[in-house]
């Protein structure tokens, strides 16, 4: 199931589950984890992308260890709010994982969260391979922190 929002995709959370963040780049994979309030994105791993398969293992294994019950997938949208080649490719993989694992997902505007996290690094004074290694997983904790504090908005809301 694609949820259309963060809410939406909280609605079908068991007790104790929580969500992973994915940034989906063309070479890795970001992976982030929030915790079981849905309030804290933390950054879990970088994947080497491979064959789709392997790919849908991987992740089929961190959901089943990680207790997930929901991913959020970061959607690289233009800078005008456009869709293009990459979205599309974002939209795939969502719909490829779909039919491998029976875990809801939604997606999340991305936009600038790698230049974010690399300029967050680059304050930090972390090497350029340092920034290599965790770049992937911070944006994708980036990117899932955005969906947690969406979440949280709404619920104040309510």
């Amino acid at each position: 199931m694609i949820a259309r929002n963060p809410r939406e995709l909280e609605e079908s959370l068991g007790e104790d589950e929580r969500w992973l963040g994915i940034d989906v780049g063309s070479k890795t994979l970001g992976l982030a984890l929030s915790d079981v309030t849905l309030t804290i994105a933390t950054p879990l791993d970088t994947l080497r992308r491979r064959k789709f398969a392997g790919d849908a293992e991987s992740l089929r294994e961190i959901v089943e260890r990680e207790r997930i019950g929901g991913v959020v997938l970061g959607l690289p949208l233009n800078m005008d709010g456009s869709e293009g080649p990459r979205c599309q490719s974002v939209r795939q993989f969502a719909r490829n994982l779909e039919t491998r694992m029976d875990v809801p997902m939604t997606f999340w505007d991305e936009r600038l969260s790698t230049a974010a996290v690399t300029r967050t690094l680059l304050d930090a004074d972390a090497s350029r391979k340092r920034r290599s290694e965790v770049v992937d997983k911070m944006a994708a904790a980036y990117i899932l922190q955005g969906a947690l504090d969406s979440l949280d908005r709404d619920r104040r809301r309510r």
